[in-house]
């Protein structure tokens, strides 16, 4: 028998506002094994987590509360056409959104214009009310309809949400002006004409629901702007793949059919359908969506290659290490995806609210219709002023504060190649006063490079780095690998040397020719009984990094010295958050001399080196107490896991352990330690954008609703600012969508 999921997501329909997230969260808490309900209402999706869930049973229930709910597969590539589907549904209700609201416009403009002598005081209407009634009911089929069968939905389900309040307004403008029409009901010494007029509020009701559905319009295209960068990801990932058989031919299929072994042929244009290492072929390719590099990166045999990147000239044959759910390109979406339906911890005030906010709305419109009737204002003056409280009271804003917000920013940080895990990271990383830096793979480059040739007496460095490259032909040792590179750049020839020989833990040996090479260290080259005295006049002993004695014919011929270099962004990364006020540190197991030369170079002056993994995290630990709880700590290794997860941020390189990643909050996408400050930044302007749209949204109701209650704010500017709060908040979010590191804006 099949275990039961523990995660379920649906995707959820019939969303409006705040209060309907907050509905389908209530009624996902009640059903039976669910641990904990997130429902995000910018990306229209419930994240279940629990025991023995039954997703037929959750989506019945979701059902009886007024929403529809399609379960989402858990393989990338339903999630990919999920997403697609979801897609293709936003547009096909926008489009539909456009036609209501043109159809209402174009219906209540001669309403507007008909009454506007009315309302400004210059005579009387120059519409009849019979005009007026006949085109409001247009507006109330087309515009009216929708929100009636909202506003049904969430009443079968128990609930009042957003559909109430609107259908509710606009619903006893129209129909007492319908019951003024039919009455004939005038003031007395003028009949029907004028003076019905000015009892009739067809306009309120046409205009008001005119401008909601011009609201709803605009919010759609925001939302659907602020959540492209998930969907992005999604089709990144070829539907298809060239898989080459064992027989040697190539053959077309289905990316879902991939396994780790596979071999796949990558052509000129095409997407890499899996990750994977290259078998044969050299080319460039176009990294920027997954990793954030802007310009195509080389790639050749023995070289990584990532899902989603494009190859861009040269045939590569490729085999596959991860597909599907398991390659770097699916675990990126999956990252984003969990932070996007997060909950900030503001958004829980906001989620206690909304709650209780609709029929709050409901009373105060009762106490406000009551209050003019009992001051003995009349029925007419407390029905608008009970109407204009509905309409502007509707909670779309509150609703759409956090997770446009959240959407947007993670969305675009990810394109940025920066993937933060959730919600709360976000909240951390606003109040970091410290950074710790790991050295090894995180302000260096992890791997060994020459860094000084020393040739001794008439060698010259072309013939040391020749005879030297030439016996580690045979060495998959990385100083080996980092001689032979540095020999390939400087455009030195080499010619492999036979009877090459390791000597454990001393070094290398070979012919070259009759000439006997030894290339290792100092203690192999004294044990040969080589004369080292020669090595005195180059200085090579006093310099940091390790050296590798290189002697012929049993001769010393000179040294290279090799080290590991600092990237080369980790000094403007280290100045820029020098600049935010931020402090440096860097951890490092390496030797004391080691450390202070590497952070000379990047230009840090607190240096804690000789470090086991153990005394990292105490020192974490320490730096967290002294700072008050506000320690980002950044690494790579498998021994940084530890101190990456006590941190108060943890932040990871990508080109590291996956244990490494699995324990930060941030990963890195790419090894560009400039992502450091750029996700501190995006993860600052993400926060301040959601408290900027929470206090935009509840200073409006808060102003709003009295100046309704009190008859200053008639329904048609309520509709008005109403539809103007959604449409500014959902605005605001989409801005973060174009947020990009400093450094790329340069």
């Amino acid at each position: 028998m099949n275990a039961k999921p523990d995660h379920v997501t649906f995707d959820i329909t019939g969303m409006t506002c705040a209060s309907c997230s907050a509905r389908v969260e209530k009624v996902l808490g009640r059903q039976p094994g669910v641990a904990e309900a997130h429902v995000n209402l910018a990306l229209e999706r419930a994240d279940i987590e629990g025991v023995g869930l039954e997703p037929a049973k959750l989506a019945e229930a979701i059902g009886r509360a007024g929403f529809g709910a399609v379960l989402r597969r858990n393989d990338f590539a339903a999630h990919r056409d999920a997403d697609e589907a979801q897609a293709a549904t936003r547009r096909a209700d926008e489009r539909q959104t456009l036609l209501r609201l043109t159809i209402s416009a174009v219906l209540t403009l001669p309403i507007v214009i008909g009454m506007l002598p009315m309302m400004i005081g210059l005579g009387d209407a120059w519409i009849s009310p019979l005009w007026q009634a006949l085109l409001a009911t247009g507006v109330m089929a087309v515009s009216g309809s929708r929100f009636w069968r909202e506003a049904a939905g969430a009443l079968r389900g128990g609930s009042a949400n957003m559909a109430v309040l609107v259908s509710l307004g606009t619903g006893v403008a129209y129909l007492w002006s319908l019951w003024v029409m039919i009455n004939g009901w005038s003031d007395p010494q003028s009949g029907h004409g004028d003076a019905m007029a000015s009892h009739l509020h067809f306009e309120a009701a046409a205009v008001v629901l005119t401008l909601i559905m011009l609201g709803k319009y605009l919010e759609a295209r925001a939302k659907s702007g602020a959540a492209g960068a998930l969907r992005a990801l999604g089709r990144l990932q070829p539907d298809t793949a060239e898989l080459k058989t064992l027989s040697g031919s190539v053959r077309t299929i289905p990316v879902e059919r991939l396994a780790v072994g596979d071999v796949i042929i990558i052509r000129p244009g095409m997407r890499v359908a899996a990750d994977g290492v290259i078998r044969s072929g050299s080319s460039s390719l176009d990294e920027a969506m997954v990793t954030g590099e802007s310009m195509p990166v080389a790639r050749g045999p023995g070289d990584p290659v990532v899902t989603g990147t494009t190859n861009t000239d040269g045939v590569l044959e490729v085999e596959v290490s991860a597909a599907g759910a398991d390659t770097r390109l699916a675990r990126m979406t999956r990252l984003v995806e969990e932070a996007q339906t997060g909950h900030a911890p503001v958004q829980k005030l906001v989620d206690r609210i909304s709650a209780v906010f609709v029929p709050f709305i409901l009373v105060i419109a009762l106490l406000t219709f009551a209050g003019w009737m009992l001051a003995g204002a009349g029925f007419e003056t407390a029905m608008v002023s009970a109407v204009a409280v509905l309409v502007i009271a509707c909670p779309c804003a509150l609703g759409l504060a956090t997770p446009t917000a959240l959407v947007a920013g993670t969305g675009a940080a990810a394109k940025s190649g920066i993937l933060i895990r959730d919600i709360e990271t976000l909240e951390r990383a606003t109040d970091i006063k410290l950074v710790a830096f790991d050295k090894t793979g995180t302000l260096t480059m992890g791997t060994p490079a020459v860094v000084g040739v020393y040739p001794v007496g008439d060698t010259t460095p072309s013939e040391l780095l020749g005879l030297a490259g030439s016996v580690e032909t045979g060495s998959e040792h990385p100083l080996g690998r980092a001689i032979l590179g540095y020999a390939e750049q400087h455009r030195i020839s080499i010619s492999p040397a036979t009877q090459i020989r390791a000597v454990p833990g001393r070094g290398l040996e070979g012919m070259n020719g009759v000439l006997k090479v030894q290339v290792g260290s100092e203690r192999y080259i004294t044990e040969a009984n080589i004369d080292t005295k020669g090595a005195d006049a180059t200085g090579a002993r006093e310099q940091t990094g390790t050296l590798a004695w290189v002697a012929a014919g049993g001769q010393l011929i000179g040294i290279i010295r090799l080290a590991d270099q600092i990237r080369p962004e980790t000094r403007p990364a280290l100045t820029e958050l020098s600049a935010r006020g931020l402090a440096s540190v860097m951890l490092t197991g390496d030797n004391e001399a080691t450390a202070r030369a590497i952070a000379t170079e990047a230009g840090v002056t607190d240096v804690r080196a000789g470090l086991l993994p153990g005394e990292k995290l105490d020192i974490i630990r320490d730096l967290m107490k002294t700072t008050g709880g506000h320690v980002a700590f950044v690494g790579d290794g498998l021994n940084d896991a530890p101190a990456l997860a006590a941190a108060n941020l943890g932040i990871a390189m990508a080109s590291g352990t996956d244990a490494a990643r699995e324990a930060a909050a941030i990963t890195l996408m790419r090894p560009d330690l400039r992502l450091v400050p750029a996700a501190l930044d995006v993860a600052a302007r993400t926060r301040r954008t959601i408290r900027q749209n929470l206090v935009w949204a509840f200073v409006y109701n808060l102003v709003g609703i009295p100046l309704a209650a009190f008859g200053i704010l008639p329904p048609v500017f309520a509709g008005a600012a109403m539809a103007f709060s959604s449409v500014s908040v959902a605005t605001n979010s989409a801005l973060m969508a174009r947020w990009k590191p400093s450094f790329a804006r340069e």
